[in-house]
């Protein structure tokens, strides 16, 4: 599974490096045509970053799942792109993170990854 992620301040990247997955920036993709999961971050007032915005408007036909990032701060803004990005693309929200995540964090991150995959190859089998 190929995992795309947007990080303005550097703490989905380093929630990344903790995961069992390898992601790649969006900002350095042009398209992807295979199926992803895109890992962002929250700007303002619990929106998606522009850069975000702008790549899914390109490349939402493989976009699988989504997890976020934000700071409990911001109360029900708290990693609000997560919801945004499921409901505009119908896609799930494998879960939300502050800040660049904890250990049960990136633990939980994984196993969700984990089931993704599996779900993908069991569509895969069974469109044979």
């Amino acid at each position: 599974m190929k995992i795309v992620y947007y990080s303005l301040t550097g703490n989905v990247r380093r929630f990344l490096q903790k995961s069992n997955f390898t992601g790649e920036s969006l900002l350095d993709i042009q398209t992807i045509e295979e199926p992803f999961i895109v890992v962002t971050g929250t700007i303002g007032f619990g929106e998606v970053p522009d850069p975000v915005r702008q790549f899914l408007n390109r490349n939402s036909r493989y976009l699988v799942a989504v997890a976020s990032s934000g700071n409990r701060n911001w109360g029900q803004n708290f990693a609000r792109s997560g919801d945004l990005i499921a409901a505009e693309y119908h896609v799930p929200l494998l879960m939300k993170f502050e800040l660049h995540g904890n250990a049960h964090d990136v633990q939980l991150f994984n196993e969700k990854v984990d089931e993704v995959n599996e779900s993908l190859r069991r569509q895969t089998v069974q469109s044979y």
